[in-house]
């Protein structure tokens, strides 16, 4: 990570004994009493910072030391020594001791360097609030150099991000009017431009001309971000930094606001805060307003003239891209005054609806439609405004053509995360666009499977359940879909690097069109997924080995889990018997992905178990299903993990105990379907053990169920205690089956106590004897409490 040289000062840095540095800084406190600080005290001081920054360790100081470095800090007119002072103080603790603790609130005016000391060792809400108090009061004269404001607004910044409690109403009020006057009074005259010397530089300097816009033309109303001067005047700065720091300050002091100066909130009505928009919107009348309604309303007119100047053509590429900076920075200040004052929403909407009209066929403008988003989804209801083209648009439009932009999926999800109630409740489109959404995921699943954790309980719902569980286990064709998508409009067939690919010819071809189109699909509701999928796996079969196809297949075991967790707190006992027909059909119908099918059985048999414990009767109603799948030995081979979660359910379950309907008849075909697949498999070749354990077993519950097939399963297991057992591979195999056949065939000699321990009732499974006031337990249990008591 470093070069050899920088480690080497780093381990040495790092490993200097304790006596060495008491000599140091000795050394350098000598160096410091001196008049005259040259190259041997920046020497020092360098090497002091590293050996203070390249440990974890913090450390303190000697007193004298850093008496002179804060002297030093304070006092230097030399920035390189202020720089390296400051950075070496925040790396140490303060002095320890009475009478210890330095102070700086007598300095004026307060270096930014030292400022910033102060800020990283304050100690307590007090101290941030004594800072925040100097800093603010250096804004309320006009400042000796520039560099005094400037570097005063990002301290704020930074006391208001972790410390917003630290500001009284006074420091609202006092940088509320002073953001008034940056935002709204600055200078439409370019600064002065430096002579650079020559024959004509005289007493007589040009006099600087107007500023212009981004497209050339002479500024015609108030100064701001996107306005361009060859120079920039101490007010176009202050300008400048002032709309940075502007949206977070409106959210801070509305916090503030809520918190200090509760009264103020609670006697306004919504109706109050109409009449004061609308009285605000003249600038003679918002000269009456409080400070902070006035920079509310300033801000207003500053975001309403950045939408303005964002409509005209740059001159410059760099410029086209601040103009969409601004807009999203604009929109979300917007945004936020009118969750202030519900009565800016109708003065706000013809702005943002215009912009939302000229920008959303502009894929390159799309970091501003989320912001617009924003604010339809917190305001429309207000405004009353249809807003089913921008869901359309955001969650249709830009995900399907904008897939592989990182930026927008993670400003997307993001958005998602932070509004899922409120869409789920105003934006019933939201759900309809999974297909859509899901495409970020297909194209970059490692960055972006922790979001759609947290995403995709929002997406499952009655009516998308199925086709998104589908959708899911497509996701690994999707991610191939797109490539091949990208790939195609890239190359051309003409061109070289447009053929040789047997996927992206299937692809271009019409008579496979149709599968690829369903798979590219935007929304949700044309079919729950495709008949010819084992086609579309055979087209798909070189994208296997693909590395972001295999990504994509490595988060769709997370997602399931995350989907059944989420599907059973949703679906009726009907849609949860389709869910388990889905898990049967597609078990066999997946991308041949190394490791990919083993681990969807995984997931698939995990979830069936949990399905059917939760409710029984699944087992009932599918048992046609389940006894297909399970009398069928070729899933032995391939689907074992998941076969042996068939048997025992269906072993477990077919019972009159968890289904009245479940009648002899059933229970018998059950058994017969099970027999015949155990006779099959130890007569034909080497089955699993922990098939014929899970076969055995399952046969011995039916049969202690239905007593007149004890006889038959008690001859197959009596020929497993006479060592009848040669298809087994190994002698643990073999003590595993005769065992479990031994234990068996011990219970069902006994037909009662075999159905008592192999279908034990509820009372047995979920005992609540403690709990039982009738009961002689909880007595006992009490009084052996007493008892045990040292109390």
């Amino acid at each position: 990570m470093y070069s050899a040289g920088t480690e080497s000062l780093i381990k040495q840095a790092r490993e200097i004994g304790e006596e060495e540095l008491q000599k140091f800084y000795c050394r350098i406190t000598k160096q410091l009493m001196g008049k005259e600080h040259g190259h041997d005290v920046i020497d020092s001081l360098q090497r002091l910072h590293l050996i203070m920054a390249s440990t974890k360790y913090t450390r303190r100081l000697p007193v004298e030391l850093h008496q002179r470095l804060l002297s030093l800090c304070v006092s230097s007119s030399v920035e390189q020594l202020t720089v390296l002072t400051s950075a070496v103080l925040r790396e140490t603790l303060p002095p320890s001791g009475p009478g210890q603790i330095y102070t700086l609130h007598d300095h004026s005016p307060l270096p930014s360097h030292t400022a910033a000391l102060m800020l990283s060792q304050a100690g307590s809400k007090e101290d941030l609030s004594a800072l925040s108090s100097l800093l603010l009061r250096s804004l309320e004269g006009r400042p000796a150099g520039i560099l005094s404001h400037l570097h005063t607004l990002p301290l704020l910044n930074t006391i208001i991000t972790y410390c917003p409690e630290s500001l009284t109403e006074d420091h609202v009020t006092l940088l509320s009017k002073r953001l008034v006057d940056w935002l709204r009074y600055a200078s439409v005259q370019q600064g002065g431009v430096a002579s650079s010397g020559g024959f004509f530089t005289g007493p007589r300097i040009r006099q600087p001309g107007p500023v212009v816009e981004l497209d050339g033309c002479v500024c015609g109303d108030f100064f701001t971000v996107l306005c361009v001067s060859q120079a920039f005047s101490d007010d176009q700065w202050m300008n400048l930094y002032s709309f940075s720091l502007l949206r977070h300050w409106l959210i801070t002091y509305h916090n503030v606001t809520d918190g200090n100066n509760s009264t103020d909130a609670d006697d306004r009505s919504e109706v109050d805060g109409s009449v004061v928009s609308m009285v605000s919107a003249t600038s003679s009348s918002s000269r009456l307003l409080p400070p902070k309604e006035r920079l509310r309303e300033k801000s207003f007119q500053y975001c309403q003239r950045l939408i303005e100047q964002s409509d005209r053509k740059a001159l410059k590429r760099t410029d086209t891209e601040l103009q969409k900076a601004c807009l999203v920075e604009a929109v979300r200040i917007l945004d936020g005054v009118c969750v202030e004052d519900a009565g800016c929403v109708y003065r706000a909407f013809p702005c943002v609806k215009s912009l939302f009209g000229r920008l959303n066929s502009d894929l390159s403008c799309s970091r501003v439609l989320l912001p617009i988003a924003q604010f339809y989804l917190n305001h429309g209801e207000t405004a009353a405004v249809d807003s089913e083209c921008v869901w359309r648009c955001v969650f249709g439009v830009l995900p399907a053509e904008c897939f592989n932009d990182p930026y927008l999926a993670h400003e997307t999800l993001s958005f998602i995360r932070a509004n899922q109630l409120q869409l789920h409740s105003s934006v019933p489109l939201y759900t309809h666009y999974f297909p859509s959404l899901l495409k970020f995921l297909a194209w970059d699943s490692p960055g972006l499977v922790s979001d759609y954790v947290d995403v995709l309980p929002s997406l499952v719902t009655a009516g998308t359940a199925v086709e998104l569980l589908h959708s899911l286990l497509d996701l690994p064709c999707l991610t191939a879909a797109l490539t091949l998508q990208l790939r195609s409009a890239c190359f051309p067939v003409s061109e070289p690097g447009g053929r040789g690919l047997s996927s992206l010819e299937a692809f271009r071809s019409p008579a496979h069109r149709g599968l690829f189109l369903f798979l590219l699909r935007g929304e949700a509701g044309s079919g729950d997924t495709m008949d010819r999928l084992s086609v579309l796996h055979d087209l798909l079969m070189e994208a296997a080995d693909w590395s972001r196809v295999i990504q994509s297949a490595q988060s769709v075991p997370v997602l399931l889990h995350v989907y059944f967790n989420t599907v059973t707190t949703v679906s009726d006992e009907r849609l949860l018997a389709q869910l388990v027909l889905v898990l049967l059909e597609r078990s066999s119908l997946l991308l041949n992905i190394p490791k990919y099918t083993a681990e969807i059985h995984r997931v698939f048999s995990h979830h069936l178990l949990k399905l059917c414990k939760l409710h029984p009767s699944l087992v009932v109603d599918q048992s046609r299903e389940l006894l297909e799948f399970a009398g069928t030995t070729t899933n032995i081979h391939s689907k074992e993990d998941l076969y042996t979660h068939v048997v025992w359910v269906l072993g477990e379950y077919l019972s009159v105990s968890f289904d009245s309907r479940c009648s002899v008849d059933l229970v018998t075909s059950c058994f017969e379907a099970l027999e015949a697949v155990l006779f099959e498999i130890t007569s034909s070749g080497s089955p699993s053990p922990r098939v014929v354990t899970s076969l055995l077993s399952a046969l011995a519950k039916l049969a202690s169920r239905s007593h007149d097939l004890i006889p038959r399963v008690s001859l197959f297991l009596s020929k497993l205690r006479s060592g009848a057992v040669s298809w087994c591979g190994s002698e643990e195999d073999v003590v595993a089956v005769v065992t479990r056949g031994e234990e068996l065939w011990s219970l069902l000699k006994l037909p009662s106590v075999a159905l008592s321990v192999l279908t034990p009732p509820s009372l047995a499974t979920s005992p609540r004897w403690h709990r039982d006031a009738n009961a002689t337990l909880p007595p006992r249990l009490r009084t052996l409490t007493g008892l045990t008591d040292t109390r």
